[in-house]
């Protein structure tokens, strides 16, 4: 639940920092924070997550449980919002397997010290028949040629690799190590799963030792700024008890709870999978034209320090998929508003924000440009391309008129009104009809063009 900081692997040999990843394990001294000494020892005290703790699931078979035996998987992504026990589970994994435990950091590790946890895992296999379990947190950070580097250990099960990510691996995992991986997703931790956690904190000896007490108004308060993460919690419990104990009282109250934790915890992780979450919740509320839910979001994602750039390209993308013409003026507005977030950033850029999104959610809406070119690109997919027709060929290089090339094109400024009426789309398609306007908004206007333009297009010698 807590990483544990480590000597980079170019100065200490792999097993050295192995056995010192294991001694820590082990021990979990009194001065640790109180996530790690609450950290589970075995995976009948994790609490939650019980969809992938069921009896002949693909973990309890790893750690050799069940009819499966100790042959479980080989490779594990664990992906989850932070705090729901992805390190967690792994410490358990490897000290349930009896084998060597090495955790990598993607933040701080690069290739080498990857390989050097290679080389040390086959070491190990071929001097003394023992394992190795490699958790990589936050492998997301790991770049393609970095997360390629794991493929051999992997394929071989030279290791048995369990990596951690809050961020959707379908995006940030390359396909090859996750195709070769059980892909297991962790669920944010209930309240009564952090109650539970809570209280087994209050009580154990290895926790707070019954020092305090936390009434059930402090709780629920605790509870709600841990927003389903159980480290936020505990990080939370154990400095509430330090305040009280502090001022030699012997209940956490909620004004201390309160002084302690001054500022509510955001609930939307920059880093997690909440990510995506929060950033589709603010489109589809200015797709709904809900213009308070959509800044309710995107106040989320700038209180949790989001690139404002994301935020603004965000607003482009919808600008273009869900208002369109619509309202012309909705895409120049969320450019002009990308331009400004690069030029000014963050506290200012908020302002800029603020005023794109409300223009987007409060805009006509229409699809017909999504709807338009999705019908389109799925006609060329099944085939339904053909020749372009000869007269629309590049006639401008020597021979294309003896290829008929460009012969019988008219010019449409040629004609009054400037539209030709001669044949443009390929024989496949030269009777489609992709762009279906909407009346909403400036887009009714285009509607009665359209069809007036179709009209005189599909006038034979005119």
């Amino acid at each position: 639940m807590l990483s544990v900081a480590c000597p980079r692997l170019d100065d200490v040999e792999p097993d050295l920092f192995t056995a010192a990843a294991e001694d820590r394990q082990e021990k979990d001294p009194a001065g640790s924070p109180l996530a790690v000494r609450m950290r589970p020892r075995v995976l009948d005290e994790v609490v939650g997550q019980q969809h992938l703790l069921k009896q002949g699931s693909p973990l309890r078979r790893l750690v050799g449980e069940g009819a499966g035996g100790p042959a479980g998987p080989s490779s594990v992504i664990l992906w989850g919002p932070p705090g729901t026990g992805k390190t967690t589970l792994a410490y358990v994994v490897s000290k349930a397997t009896n084998k060597r435990f090495v955790e990598l950091s993607a933040i701080t590790a690069g290739v080498k010290e990857v390989r050097a946890v290679i080389d040390g895992a086959r070491r190990a296999i071929g001097g003394f028949g023992k394992e190795t379990v490699l958790f990589l947190d936050e492998i997301h950070r790991f770049s393609k040629a970095q997360q390629d580097s794991l493929l051999p250990a992997v394929e071989n099960r030279w290791v048995t690799l369990i990596a951690a990510t809050t961020e959707n691996p379908y995006f940030s995992v390359i396909s090859p190590l996750l195709s070769r991986s059980l892909l297991l997703t962790l669920e944010p931790l209930t309240d009564d799963d952090l109650r539970a956690l809570v209280r087994r904190a209050l009580t154990e000896e290895r926790g707070l030792g019954s020092a305090v007490t936390l009434p059930e108004d402090a709780e629920a308060h605790l509870l709600r700024i841990a927003g389903g993460d159980a480290r936020r919690a505990l990080t939370a419990l154990e400095a509430a008890a330090g305040s009280a104990l502090a001022k030699s009282e012997q209940e956490i109250t909620l004004q201390t709870l309160e002084e302690t934790v001054d500022r509510a915890a955001v609930t939307y992780d920059k880093g997690g999978d909440q990510h995506y979450d929060v950033a589709s919740a603010l489109i589809k509320s200015i797709r709904g034209s809900d213009v308070d839910a959509a800044l309710h979001y995107l106040a989320r994602m700038i209180e949790a320090g989001e690139d404002p750039r994301f935020i603004a390209r965000r607003l482009i993308i919808s600008a273009s998929e869900d208002i369109g013409l619509a309202d012309p003026t909705a895409l120049p507005t969320a450019v002009a508003a990308a331009q400004a977030v690069a030029l000014i950033g963050f506290p200012e850029a908020a302002l800029t924000l603020s005023h794109a999104t409300i223009a987007l959610a409060l805009a006509p809406k229409s699809n017909s440009a999504t709807t338009a070119i999705g019908a389109a690109m799925a006609d060329v997919r099944a085939g339904l391309a053909g020749p372009v027709p000869p007269h629309l060929r590049d006639g401008h290089y020597k021979g294309a008129a003896k290829l008929g090339h460009a012969q019988g094109y008219v010019y449409p400024h040629d004609v009054p009104g400037a539209i030709a009426s001669q044949q443009y789309a390929p024989d496949a398609v030269a009777d489609k009809r992709y762009y279906e306007p909407t009346r909403y908004g400036a887009e009714a206007r285009y509607a009665d063009v359209v069809e007036k333009v179709r009209e005189r297009l599909s006038r034979e010698g005119d």
